[in-house]
C-alpha cells in the first residue's frame, strides 16, 4: 500500500521549472526551493517561470523581493532563458 500523506522528496537543481506547478502554489513552491536551495550550499539558481504574459514572472518576482535568502535577482541570459527565467544570487550563510 502507498502512503501518499508523505512528502515527495526531490534532490534539488540549480533550477526549477515552474510550469508543472499550479499558479496558484508558485509562491509557496519558490518559497520552498529557495530554502532547500540554500540548505543545499547553493549559491545561484535560475527559476524558469516563463514568457507569457508575466504573470507568472511577477509572482516569482515579489516572492524574491521579500525572501531573506535571496542577495540579488535579474533576468537569465538569453542562452539561459531571457525574460522567462530568472536568475537568483542566494545569500552566504553568516
Amino acid at each position: 500500500m502507498i502512503d501518499n500523506d508523505e512528502p515527495v522528496r526531490l534532490p534539488i537543481e540549480d533550477s526549477i521549472d515552474l510550469h508543472a506547478f499550479a499558479p496558484r502554489d508558485v509562491p509557496d513552491v519558490v518559497e520552498s526551493y529557495l530554502e532547500a536551495a540554500a540548505e543545499a550550499g547553493l549559491e545561484e539558481v535560475r527559476i524558469i517561470h516563463g514568457r507569457g504574459k508575466g504573470v507568472q514572472k511577477e509572482r516569482v518576482r515579489r516572492v524574491l523581493e521579500k525572501s531573506e535568502l535571496v542577495a540579488h535577482c535579474e533576468e537569465a541570459t538569453p542562452e539561459r532563458g531571457g525574460w522567462g527565467a530568472t536568475v537568483v544570487t542566494l545569500k552566504r550563510p553568516t
